[in-house]
């Protein structure tokens, strides 16, 4: 995407904040309270979701020499994402094909091979079977048939996307719908991986509104950072990702007065960039730019959730922006397990009381009502045409 474009959305938040006004949508949407708890409705978006759609799950800064590797296990299945000697990145289920072992456990590290701590068979970085342990008293087995099996992956603007299914056949580019080519002006791939730390919270999509919503920030979080901020948003739309920009002096104020064709760049990406359907981004000048990535995934049951929040930094690492990041991990935790998650564990509770039917998204809430209309599309679309469906959209507005 060109500076042009970064500079549109930009304007409109000038203009809006000198305006003193958000987005309005046409009307107010109703959900059903029940989609927050039903175990039917939770297991769709489970398998219509999350296992079907490329999902966030590494970083090109985790990974960046060949050897290098994350295995994760999400929604109960075990991924293995690796380097491959040849620079490219590959990923798979972190499977055995001898009985089904894991290869190795979560975490991060470096490897030539992968060998099953069960009976010793061993993986190249490329997932080839390489080593079959006594092999002659196993039997003739060809190993170009049982090396690990391969999930899809595509590796854009310093993120790495897999798709928890084998075989899947989503065009990844109508997935994206240009919206890769926006991410790649915050530059992640030449940020250095600061840290991780995790956060229970309650149903995926309690929490997932929060992060669409800026209607909240001043209320919810007025004891931490709410009082300096708006509750009126704009939305910019990629097929189901979006941007929501905050029309305030703190986000405009540096572009006020200073002529377009002097607008730095860095601070044309101000805002909160989400990525469908589990991804969060803000960014914090500290001793640098910090960039919070939020990973949502559901939870063992539909009342429940967990949050993992990456940390990259833009900056060379050293001791002062260490310490920088230390601070910013401490406060995000309190923000967002003290004040967020809180709440939604009692949001959570409140819409299984029966005291409601319905949740109501208001007209300045767009972000998350588009949210929910992708939801519901994905549930009712069936795999042939889920590549046209996100070339298609739900009649939101896109790029």
């Amino acid at each position: 995407m060109s500076r042009q474009e970064l500079v549109r959305m930009a304007q409109r938040a000038v203009d809006a904040h000198a305006e003193g006004k958000g987005e309005i949508v046409d009307d107010i949407l109703r959900v059903p309270v029940e989609h927050y708890f039903d175990q039917e409705r939770w297991q769709k978006e489970v398998d219509r979701i999350f296992k079907r759609l490329p999902l966030v799950l590494g970083f090109t800064c985790q990974m960046r020499e060949p050897g290098s590797y994350s295995a994760v296990t999400i929604l109960d299945v075990p991924v293995l994402m690796v380097r491959g000697q040849d620079g490219s990145m590959r990923a798979f289920l972190n499977v055995c094909s001898h009985r089904g072992a894991q290869l190795t456990d979560d975490g991060c590290g470096t490897a030539r091979r992968f060998t099953c701590p069960y009976h010793a068979w061993s993986y190249d970085t490329a997932g080839d079977l390489v080593g079959i342990y006594e092999a002659e008293a196993f039997g003739d087995i060809d190993k170009s048939c049982n090396g690990l099996t391969t999930l899809p992956v595509t590796e854009r603007a310093g993120i790495i996307w897999v798709t928890l299914t084998p075989n899947s056949t989503l065009d990844h580019d109508s997935f994206f719908h240009g919206y890769d080519e926006v991410l790649e002006h915050h530059h992640f791939e030449n940020c250095y991986y600061a840290g991780q730390q995790s956060i229970d919270g309650a149903n995926w999509k309690v929490c997932y509104d929060g992060y669409l919503d800026f209607y909240h920030l001043p209320i919810l979080h007025k004891n931490t950072f709410g009082p300096d901020l708006s509750p009126k948003a704009l939305f910019e739309a990629w097929g189901p990702h979006q941007r929501l920009l905050a029309p305030d002096k703190r986000q405009v104020g540096p572009l006020e007065g200073v002529p377009v064709s002097e607008w730095p760049t860095e601070k044309l990406v101000f805002g909160v960039w989400t990525i469908f359907p589990h991804i969060s981004i803000a960014s914090f000048e500290a001793d640098g730019r910090i960039y919070m990535i939020s990973q949502l995934f559901p939870g063992a049951t539909p009342e429940e959730s967990v949050t993992v929040q990456h940390f990259l930094h833009c900056e060379t690492q050293n001791p002062e922006r260490d310490a920088a990041v230390v601070d910013r991990m401490k406060f995000m935790r309190f923000v967002v397990e003290e004040e967020d998650y809180k709440t939604g564990i009692q949001i959570q509770r409140g819409l299984k009381s029966g005291a409601k039917k319905e949740v109501l998204f208001g007209r300045n809430e767009g972000g998350t009502q588009a949210f929910h209309k992708w939801v519901q599309a994905l549930i009712d679309t069936d795999d042939a045409d889920l590549s046209a469906l996100f070339a298609k959209g739900v009649g939101a507005k896109s790029n």
